[in-house]
This record gives structure tokens, C-alpha cells and sequence, in this order.
């Protein structure tokens, strides 16, 4: 059956997804970057990112933090995620020059519903990429994942505040969370203003400098 999961998302030990004072040449907040050298350290990042300079192909990492890795990628069928997670533009679009973080191919190959205030025309990129607009909201944007995605799964990524809202409107079905031994001391919690009681934790791991947690929600 098809589900909509969250993979590959970093928390500090405090509980911050992202740093505080975003901004362009912070996207993840001061100090957030930090808490994704795990995945960094993985094939399934290398892979993706073409080996970016600093990091030693298979260098680094755990059999357990490259499972958890690849398996975020295994069996996405489209992928939903906020506005900020696609770019650092606020308000209306100015035009559509801006075409995401990932260059001319992202790593996504899939279809990409990104929530949004403001309409702007699906754009295709190479790799079967195509990012859509969503302005009606997540509901919205869930039922038309889960029409491109069919039987494959949907993977959900951030912001934190994007991962919040399907959670409290009781949509996300498992949350794979790597914790950081990081304090952030402030940012955005995300687990603020969740119902944690309604998700179990149905497996945990050890990997290089992280612990990964799954929560899957109750029946």
C-alpha cells in the first residue's frame, strides 16, 4: 500500500530540523547544516551530488547510514515539499528564473508537488523531474501525489513546518528521523504542537555520530 513518509530528516538532540535566521546563504539555519554530515558521508548522497569536493567516495559512513539512505530514495513514486525547501524567493514570483537548489538535473526523477501562495506554471527539468505549484493547500497537494505516484510511495520533504502540518493533519504514515548529537538551542522544533502520541517507534539504529529512529503511525 502506499504511504507518505518523511526519510533522511536530521534533528538535533534538542529537537531543531533547521538552524535559526535562515536565509540564502543559510538555508538550513545556523548551525543546521551540521546535522546532515551523515548523510553527507553516504554513497547514496555521493551519488547524487557527483562526489562534491571534501568528500572521499565510501569515506565516512556506516552500512546503517547508507541503508537508511538509499532507502529513502527506494520505490518514490513523487515527492511533496514546502516552498522553502524549493528555493529562498518570499512573496510573489518575480519570474521564473529560479529552478531550485540542484542545477539543471535535481536528484528527485519524479514528480514534485511544491506548496505555495502563489501560482507559477509546472516547470520540467531533465531527469523526469517536474515540479508543480500546489496553491490549494496540503490536502491538495497529497491527492495529487498520491494520483502520480500510484502504488510507489510518497515522499514528504521539508521544511519543518511543512513536515508539521501533515503530521498534525494525521497524513503522514512514517517518519524516519536521524537524531544529531547536536544542540541548536533554538530554530524550528519538529515535533512543536504534534500529537506524538498517535505515531510508535518500530525501529532505532545506531550509525556514524547519529541514531536513526523510525515512527510509524498507529492503526
Amino acid at each position: 500500500m502506499s504511504k507518505l513518509r518523511v526519510a533522511c530528516f536530521s534533528v538535533s538532540l534538542d529537537g531543531f530540523g533547521a538552524g535559526p535566521n535562515q536565509s540564502l546563504e543559510n538555508p538550513l539555519g545556523e548551525g543546521g547544516l551540521a546535522l546532515h554530515e551523515w548523510f553527507f558521508a553516504t554513497q547514496t548522497f555521493q551519488k547524487l551530488s557527483g562526489h562534491p569536493q571534501g568528500i572521499e567516495p565510501g569515506g565516512g559512513h556506516s552500512k546503517v547510514d547508507e541503508d537508511f539512505a538509499a532507502r529513502g530514495f527506494a520505490n518514490v513514486g513523487a515527492w511533496i515539499m514546502g516552498r522553502n525547501m524549493f528555493g529562498p524567493i518570499r512573496g510573489p514570483w518575480p519570474d521564473n528564473k529560479w529552478k531550485g537548489w540542484w542545477g539543471k538535473e535535481p536528484p528527485y526523477h519524479t514528480p514534485v508537488f511544491v506548496l505555495t501562495h502563489h501560482p507559477r506554471p509546472s516547470l520540467s527539468m531533465a531527469g523526469g523531474t517536474t515540479f508543480h505549484f500546489i496553491t490549494g493547500g496540503i490536502r491538495v497537494a497529497y491527492e495529487r501525489a498520491k494520483e502520480a505516484a500510484g502504488k510507489m510511495d510518497i515522499r514528504l520533504g521539508g521544511g519543518v513546518a511543512t513536515i508539521r502540518q501533515f503530521m498534525q493533519a494525521g497524513l503522514v504514515d512514517e517518519l524516519h528521523v536521524a537524531i544529531s548529537p547536536i544542540l541548536l538551542g533554538a530554530g524550528e522544533r519538529l515535533f512543536g504542537g504534534v500529537d506524538t502520541k498517535a505515531y510508535r517507534c518500530t525501529e532505532y539504529a545506531a550509525g556514524t555520530g547519529i541514531t536513526h529512529v523510525v515512527l510509524s503511525r498507529k492503526e
